[in-house]
């Protein structure tokens, strides 16, 4: 699949902006004929969740199904393109939708008619609707999207029902979920109407590399045509290469892209025929850099480098888990101004756009997939097969980005604490990891640990970094940063002499409420989260073994309803608004 774009052969109409919506908690909508048009709708936005926007309508805590609508003129010149850049007339042009998501599946409908649904959770997935929209006209477009998570899969659905089953009504969210962050449904990434050449790229696979003396570039074009030129800058890399077969390019006058000096290329692929006619066109943005883990240090164009950053959530006011593009900016300011170097996409993709400012900026990304406490009391091949492809479907996306480093497989698995867990769960990650190993070996890859999976968790077995998230001294210990320190110096050096692998914190912090203060140690207050902050990074700074840590969380975020928590989880160290915590210029003091 290949990322809309415009140029002087593709043309992506965004479809963003007001649409129509209809709530359907009963599942009644595709009985009673809904598809073919709604009726007693209501204004939604598109990118954004549905839960703020519609909240006084009843939606906040809806997590079933909501129908959208809108109408799309269909471009005439769809029908006959006009002759460019060496480009047959009258070929004529293939349409498609393309959804940057949907949460979490979706059926599309045009004029009544099915015309494709959603893949893998939290990624693209595209529908071809050539020959259901002519030209000139204009069509209806209606698309159920359901908020329910299936039973099987990387990210398994959770019931109050299975909260009493597991006699575990103490732990139960409102709405029930698996995950301590708040369910947003809906379409949340932006959509586009696609017109392509007949004769196109159908997929295009671009990996980069450095050797510390020049990049390495790795392309594999699939569709027909004899001939790829390519150009990076403008500049030719040579004679065409053939579709169908990595070419590889040894290129000695680029710049390799670091967080120091994120240096980017602009790449251009132009399909041709025999003729020497253009009959596509794909451009990039690339950089040029390796990453893996020797011994106990994460390298980085052959230096160490340490994570210095945050776990973040796609979660802003009213817009939920909607792309917001002020935030976006304001959020990669807010993390050059404190001195962070990383992010871990916790715990999802997040939309392109994200990675695209990370390749601008020089933000080191771990791209994590959809997959939260796993479950391994009711795993099996089903969710093994779910969970390949979702690994499959997130490298396809995210492997060209320079600011990708490593891929993290699932966070927390173990947190159910079951007593088979380490029994069940050992073939699976060795096939997982296998698998992935298998698609991509040029990032590490890595689970994040949760306190209950314990230190001999297969997971961190089969990594190539030992990731662990720990809350001394708020879950344990609390109050008590003495011990929490001491802890986790015990932690460390039981996995350094388990492993002899790098050992990654991608979880430490404490809740703390925006102008709550005291004079000692108090919990909830601004000066107890800055002060574990500052006494953690003590530990994780001067261990041998530890490559860096992220802090839980970026920003505070909504979450389900539970006693423990205040409307949102408050480890932000900026507020949900993104005014900084007293925590966030202890930070900014200690990385910079």
């Amino acid at each position: 699949m290949i990322r809309p774009e415009t140029n002087l052969h593709r043309h992506a109409i965004c479809l963003d902006g007001i649409w129509q919506c209809r709530a359907d908690p009963d599942d009644i909508g595709q009985s009673d004929g809904w598809q073919n048009g709604l009726d007693n709708t209501q204004f939604i936005a598109v990118p954004g969740s549905w839960n703020e926007q519609l909240a006084e309508s009843g939606l906040l805590n809806h997590t079933g199904i909501l129908w959208y609508q809108r109408d799309i003129l269909i471009p005439a010149f769809a029908q006959n393109p006009e002759q460019r850049n060496g480009q047959k007339e009258g070929v004529g042009y293939d349409m498609s939708l393309y959804f940057g998501s949907a949460d979490y599946n979706a059926e599309v409908f045009i004029d009544g008619q099915l015309v494709g649904s959603s893949g893998c959770h939290k990624l693209p997935f595209e529908v071809n609707i050539t020959g259901y929209a002519a030209p000139g006209q204009t069509v209806k477009l209606v698309v159920k999207v359901d908020a329910h998570l299936p039973e099987h899969g990387p990210m398994q659905r959770v019931t109050r029902e299975d909260y009493v089953a597991e006699k575990r009504e103490r732990d139960e969210y409102w709405p029930a979920v698996r995950f301590d962050f708040f369910p947003f449904g809906g379409l949340n990434r932006s959509i586009y109407l696609c017109l392509y050449p007949k004769d196109r790229m159908r997929d295009v696979q671009i990996d980069t590399g450095w050797t510390g003396e020049a990049g390495t570039l790795f392309v594999k074009v699939i569709g027909p045509g004899t001939r790829i030129d390519g150009y990076l800058d403008g500049q030719s890399l040579g004679a065409p290469f053939a579709t169908g077969a990595f070419c590889t390019f040894n290129l000695s006058d680029v710049t390799p892209w670091s967080p120091d000096d994120p240096k980017l290329y602009h790449l251009t692929l132009i399909l041709k025929d025999e003729d020497n006619n253009a009959l596509d066109m794909v451009t990039k943005n690339i950089g040029f850099r390796s990453a893996h883990i020797e011994g106990e240090q994460f390298i980085l164009n052959g230096k160490p480098i340490q994570l210095k950053g945050f776990g973040k959530h796609e979660d802003t006011l009213v817009s939920g888990r909607g792309v917001n593009l002020p935030m976006l900016v304001k959020d990669f300011q807010l993390l050059k101004w404190i001195g962070a170097n990383s992010v871990r996409t916790s715990h999802y993709p997040y939309d392109e756009s994200f990675l695209d400012m990370a390749d601008a900026e020089g933000i080191l990304v771990i791209s994590e997939i959809f997959s939260v406490n796993l479950d391994f009391r009711r795993t099996d091949e089903r969710d093994l097969s779910a969970h390949k492809a979702t690994a499959d479907a997130l490298i396809a996306r995210d492997r060209s980005h320079a600011s990708v480093i490593a891929w993290s497989l699932s966070n927390e698995p173990g947190y159910l604490g079951e007593l088979d867990y380490k029994a069940q769960s050992a073939p699976y990650w060795a096939a997982l990891f296998a698998h992935v190993r298998s698609v991509d070996n040029t990032r590490p890859l890595t689970v994040a640990n949760v306190y209950f999976a314990g230190l001999d968790d297969p997971a961190l077995e089969q990594s190539d970094f030992v990731t662990i998230n720990r809350y001394f001294g708020w879950y344990s210990e609390p109050g008590q940063l003495d011990r929490a320190t001491l802890c986790l110096k015990n932690v460390f050096d039981e996995l350094q002499t388990r492993y002899g692998k790098p050992i990654f914190v991608s979880e430490f912090g404490a809740d703390a409420i925006a102008g709550m203060h005291a004079t000692t140690d108090q919990m909830w207050t601004e000066e107890y989260q800055s002060n574990l902050i500052s006494r953690y990074w003590s530990v994780i700074d001067s261990h041998p073994a530890c490559i860096g840590g992220h802090v839980w969380n970026f920003s505070d975020f909504r979450t389900a309803q539970h006693a423990r928590r205040v409307v949102m989880n408050h480890k932000g160290v900026f507020t949900r608004g993104r005014d900084p915590k007293q925590a966030a210029f202890t930070l900014r003091q200690l990385w910079q």
